[in-house]
């Protein structure tokens, strides 16, 4: 199998398994009793606390472990919600490109009676600080802008736009899921006040996603109750230890060997585009494939590809039956038959999303793979092309 999904998950680090195991055999410990048994569980959790919060950058800022990226970006909204409403500051501004848990998170909120206002991007699929600035109120209590898209790999200017935050009393969240492991995250130089990630995207276990606080904690009210000692009070439920060993385990590695992955995975996705190109040119179909968002050039691991005349779930099930793995945007829907909110959002017509193609890299990938994936996609394109021609 070729699997370049790696924007929806990524396959387990050898070395995070192996941390992860004792944690499930004979440690299993409860991390919240009092006997040295546990208290080695808890150990376990509070080393792995600081190992992500020093991935994340956060100085003395604070972690709470979740179930993931969505629960932690669910946190910031419905937690901050009461303290909103109580100073006034009921405008909260999100990108138009954000991920599905924080367009629902946000959403959720105008029942309540939020104004929930969505930014608009540029073709590029980036946030610019001037379009934020225009829409910015006395009564703005929260943005939330994501560093890097989840289906084009577009980077938003983050580092700008926790500036002016800052300087405007704004509270600023920023969702750092795809940007780790290929991209440098210092949470004290973006200025937010929240920050989300999760393991399963960096070769660390699914299940287990983390929230970056600064001095926010007092702001924040629970999603889940009980347990008042869990998690800061601010998640109640017995840890998942193993989960969040491994999650510490995976930011090791990614700190330990960013500057390379980030280069290799970045190389790949040149390769592969420029492979695919060199396909389609050779059997007589040039110029047929487009990249949404961002630059080929620029850092990162996600491509996001359009292809003229082509139906992307005939191209994804088409190469499914060659054991390649690739997406048409987000794993979170990839049910639904709408087109992608974020190629809508940066001015694709829906034809135009529904000929898009999402391939996501990591180090696990070989340049092997990734030249035969690009054969292999070019072969197809050219297949379904001539089906077209022939209807």
């Amino acid at each position: 199998m070729i699997y370049l999904d790696n924007a929806a998950t990524t396959k387990i680090a050898p070395e995070v398994l192996e941390a992860m195991m004792p944690y499930l055999t004979e440690c299993y410990g409860n991390a919240g009793t009092l006997y040295k048994f546990g208290r080695k569980a808890n150990e376990a959790v509070q080393a792995a606390r600081e190992n992500v919060l020093r991935f994340v950058g956060g100085g003395k800022g604070d972690i709470i472990f979740t179930s993931g990226g969505s629960e932690a970006n669910n946190l910031v909204f419905r937690g901050v919600k009461n303290r909103l409403k109580e100073t006034g500051r009921t405008h909260i501004l999100i990108s138009a490109v954000e991920h599905d848990s924080v367009l629902r998170a946000a959403e959720s909120l105008i029942w309540e009676g939020f104004y929930v206002e969505r930014i608009p991007v540029s073709p590029d699929g980036s946030v610019s600080l001037t379009e934020l600035e225009k829409r910015v109120r006395e009564d703005t209590g929260l943005v939330s802008v994501m560093y890097v898209n989840n289906e084009t790999g577009a980077v938003n200017p983050v580092n700008e736009i926790g500036s002016f935050c800052i300087k405007h009393d704004i509270l600023f969240h920023t969702d750092c899921v795809q940007a780790a492991g290929c991209h440098d995250i210092d949470a004290v130089e973006i200025g937010c006040d929240f920050l989300t990630i999760s393991a399963h995207k960096i070769h660390g276990p699914k299940g287990v996603g983390a929230l970056y606080t600064t001095n926010s904690l007092p702001v924040l009210e629970p999603l889940i109750y009980g347990g008042a000692s869990q998690e800061r009070g601010l998640r109640g439920g017995t840890e998942n230890v193993a989960g969040i060993v491994g999650f510490g385990k995976a930011c090791e590695l990614v700190s330990a060997h960013l500057q390379e992955d980030r280069t290799l995975v970045s190389t790949m996705k040149q390769k592969f585009v420029i492979g695919l190109r060199a396909y389609l040119k050779e059997h007589g179909a040039p110029d047929i494939i487009h990249i949404n968002g961002g630059s080929l050039m620029s850092p990162g691991k996600t491509v996001n590809i359009r292809i003229d005349g082509i139906d992307n779930e005939s191209l994804i099930l088409m190469l499914d039956n060659k054991d390649i793995c690739v997406s048409a945007g987000s794993a979170c829907q990839s049910h639904d038959t709408t087109p992608s909110h974020v190629l809508t959002a940066m001015g694709l017509a829906k034809e135009e999303a529904r000929s898009s193609v999402r391939v996501s890299f990591s180090r696990m990938n070989t340049l092997e793979e990734v030249e035969e994936a690009a054969w292999t996609m070019g072969e197809f394109i050219c297949l379904l092309r001539a089906h077209r021609t022939e209807e």
